[in-house]
């Protein structure tokens, strides 16, 4: 467990210290990926597919910000429809308008998510987004998530369908194309199933992680896998699809993986020392529950460069150097002058112990050899 949490903060330390570095090149990977997938499901423009073209999108788009990417996707898009059908490009041109009225009044932070939710029905991995957007999200998410099911499935429909929707024809062929996608792509019940799915579940993994209630995130998690689950097979029950029940554990199965890996990133703590404060003030009662996060002190690695085949005479010409400047430093008064050991403050206390006891034998010594005289003289006069 420390390995991991000093593993994270190398991690978080490495992104806080180059963060100029590494948005622009997150923001590439994710443009590159995003203009890859548009060209490999609609690619009807041989310019817009050539690599050095996407290549070279990309790289505008990792210095603008992801909303603009956003934009650019879509123009992407009807650029591909046109070289199919004008008639295609009328109607996602308006899709993408209501899509866009709807995403920029209630969440324009949530770029990301409208690029990632197509990404991960490419990727097979669609159940991860709702979990994700539950734990870093709002219930305003739910928007984002949905139009990104929506671009999802209108991109899949044309695909499959660019035989019914392509070529020219008279003013009655037009309208029965146009009736044609908005009543498949509008109206399709597996669209609708997963939108439904998506939002009821990006609404409750959110409130329950804003319990506080001691392991929220996990119980947010579990749940909000349980509920997708039974979602989406009510709803194929009801609207008689089909859908794989193993391929839908599975990938429950890893959206829990990865909900959990987002939790040890961002919200990692230890419930074993919380804390409960109780204070008020004049108008209020707070009660506050303090729970520490789980963080290691990551020390930093300094290298010592120590050469052990130095030369002799190298080492020599050094020495006399050093030599010189303790002369030059000496000459000049800049270093004080050694104290030798007899001038040092315990010697001195030691010596004038030392002559003190020595001046108290002698006059002892004395006093003793007057007694004696004086006892001998008094002896001779008897």
């Amino acid at each position: 467990m420390v390995f991991l949490l000093q593993a994270r903060e190398r991690i978080l330390q490495f992104y806080s210290k180059y963060d100029n570095f590494c948005k622009p090149a997150l923001k590439f990977l994710l443009a590159l990926v995003t203009l890859i997938l548009i060209n490999g499901s609609i690619g009807y423009s041989r310019s817009l597919t050539n690599f050095a073209v996407t290549l070279v999108l990309a790289l505008v788009c990792s210095f603008l910000p992801v909303n603009v990417i956003v934009v650019m996707a879509a123009g992407i898009v009807l650029l591909h429809l046109y070289a199919l059908s004008l008639e295609s490009v009328i109607i996602i041109a308006a899709l993408f308008l209501v899509m866009f009225l709807l995403y920029f009044r209630f969440t324009p932070k949530d770029a990301v998510l409208l690029l990632l939710t197509p990404m991960s029905f490419k990727l097979g991995i669609p159940y991860v987004v709702p979990i994700a957007a539950g734990l870093l999200g709002t219930p305003a998410s739910v928007v984002s998530a949905g139009c990104g099911v929506v671009v999802y499935f209108m991109l899949s429909y044309i695909s499959g369908s660019a035989a019914k929707t392509s070529g020219e024809g008279v003013d009655a062929e037009l309208i029965n194309k146009f009736r044609y996608l908005l009543d498949d792509m509008m109206f399709n019940k597996q669209m609708i199933l997963y939108i439904a799915a998506f939002g009821v579940t990006i609404l409750c993994v959110y409130f329950i992680r804003r319990l506080s209630k001691d392991h929220s995130w996990t119980i947010a998690i579990s749940a909000g896998a349980l509920l997708d689950i039974l979602v989406m097979v009510v709803g194929a029950l009801y609207f008689k699809l089909s859908v794989s029940i193993g391929g839908l554990i599975l990938g429950s199965m890893v959206a829990v993986g990865v909900a959990f890996v987002i939790k040890f990133f961002v919200f990692n703590v230890d419930y074993s020392r919380t804390e409960r404060v109780q204070f008020e003030d004049d108008e209020y009662y707070y009660y506050v529950k303090a729970i520490p996060k789980n963080t290691v002190k990551v020390n930093d690695r300094k290298v010592k460069k120590i050469n052990g085949s130095a030369d002799p005479a190298k080492k020599s010409r050094e020495g006399r150097r050093e030599k010189d400047r303790d002369t030059e430093r000496r000459r000049s008064g800049k270093d004080e002058p050694v104290r030798e050991k007899k001038d040092a403050p315990e010697y001195r206390m030691h010596r004038a112990l030392t002559e003190r006891d020595a001046q108290a034998s002698s006059l002892e010594r004395d006093t003793a050899a007057k007694a004696r005289a004086n006892r001998e003289r008094r002896r001779n006069n008897q």
